[in-house]
C-alpha cells in the first residue's frame, strides 16, 4: 500500500511540476528579485548599485507619486461602487424570464471579451473632441462638444465611464450565477407575506449575494488600482490631460520603460503591491462582520 502511494504521489508531483515551474520562473522569482532591485539604481543597461532605503526615501518626497496615487484612488473609488450596483441591478434584470435573455446575456458579456486595445481605441474615437461620435450626437441636439480625453477637466471622467463599462461584464456573470444559486422558497414565502420586489431584493437578494459583493470589491479593487492600459492608449503621455489622468503604474511604467531608472521603479512596485495587500486583507477582514454564510 505504501508503494502504491508512493507511486502515486510520484506521478502527482510529476502533473504539477509544469504550473509549479512557471509560478517559479514568472512570478516568484520576479517577486523577489523586484524587492532586491527596489534597493540598487539599477538602469536601463543592467548596471547596479546597492543604494539602501534611498528609493523608498524619494518615494516620500516626490510629487509625482502623491498626485498618481491621488489619480488611482479618485479612479477607484468612483468606478468600484458603480461597477458594484450597476452589475448588481443588470444580473438582477437578466435574472428575469423575458424572451430573448440569452442574446442579452451575451451582450452585455462582450466587453469582458474584447481586447483592452480594440476597447479603448473604440472609446477614443467616441470621446475625439473634432470627430468624436459623442460630440457630434451632442451638436445635434444643441449641445456644444468638448475635449473629453485631451482636456484635464474631462479626461479622468471620460476613463471612469470606460472602466465601468469594461468591468461590468464578467462581474454580471458572478452576480448572475449568485442569483441563481438563491433557493426560490425564499422569495416565495416572502411573497405569501406580501412583501413587494423591492423589500425582496434588500431582504433577501442582497443579504445571499453578500459573498459575491466582497468578492466583486476585492477583484475590482486591484483591477482599477492597477489601471494602465486605458490610461496609454487613450490619453497618452503628450497630452495635456496626462497628468490629470497619471495612475501609480503609468508612473511606474514611465520611470522604469520610458527613464530606464529600474530601481526606482522598482521600488513603486512594491508599494504598489504593499497597497493592494492592505485593502484586500482589510476586506477579507470585514468581511466576517457582515457576510452572510
Amino acid at each position: 500500500m505504501k508503494n502504491y502511494d508512493k507511486k502515486n504521489a510520484k506521478w502527482g508531483y510529476i502533473m504539477i511540476a509544469p504550473v509549479f515551474l512557471g509560478l517559479l520562473i514568472f512570478y516568484i522569482i520576479p517577486f523577489f528579485q523586484n524587492i532586491f532591485y527596489s534597493f540598487t539604481n539599477l538602469n536601463q543597461f543592467g548596471k547596479w548599485e546597492f543604494v539602501g532605503t534611498n528609493n523608498y526615501i524619494r518615494l516620500f518626497e516626490d510629487p509625482k507619486v502623491f498626485m498618481s496615487l491621488k489619480n488611482t484612488f479618485v479612479y477607484t473609488i468612483c468606478t468600484v461602487p458603480l461597477i458594484l450596483i450597476f452589475s448588481m441591478i443588470i444580473a438582477n434584470l437578466l435574472n428575469q424570464k423575458i424572451k430573448g435573455i440569452g442574446i442579452y446575456r451575451t451582450l452585455y458579456f462582450l466587453p469582458a471579451i474584447t481586447m483592452p486595445a480594440a476597447t479603448a481605441m473604440i472609446w477614443k474615437w467616441i470621446f475625439n473632441g473634432q470627430y468624436g461620435l459623442l460630440n457630434a450626437f451632442l451638436e445635434k441636439l444643441g449641445i456644444q462638444g468638448q475635449n473629453w480625453i485631451s482636456d484635464p477637466k474631462f479626461a479622468m471622467g471620460a476613463l471612469i465611464i470606460v472602466g465601468v463599462w469594461m468591468g461590468l461584464g464578467m462581474n454580471i456573470i458572478y452576480f448572475l450565477a449568485g442569483l441563481q444559486s438563491i433557493p426560490k422558497t425564499y422569495y416565495e414565502a416572502a411573497t405569501l407575506d406580501h412583501a413587494s420586489p423591492v423589500k425582496q431584493f434588500f431582504t433577501i437578494t442582497i443579504p445571499s449575494l453578500t459573498p459575491t459583493i466582497v468578492f466583486v470589491l476585492i477583484t475590482s479593487f486591484i483591477g482599477a488600482f492597477q489601471i494602465f492600459d486605458l490610461i496609454f492608449l487613450m490619453i497618452g503621455k503628450t497630452s495635456l490631460a496626462t497628468n490629470a489622468t497619471m495612475s501609480i503604474v503609468y508612473l511606474f511604467y514611465r520611470v522604469a520603460i520610458e527613464f530606464g531608472q529600474k530601481g526606482y521603479g522598482a521600488a513603486i512596485a512594491v508599494m504598489i503591491f504593499l497597497i493592494i495587500m492592505l485593502f484586500t486583507f482589510l476586506q477579507l477582514k470585514l468581511q466576517k462582520r457582515w457576510v452572510q454564510e
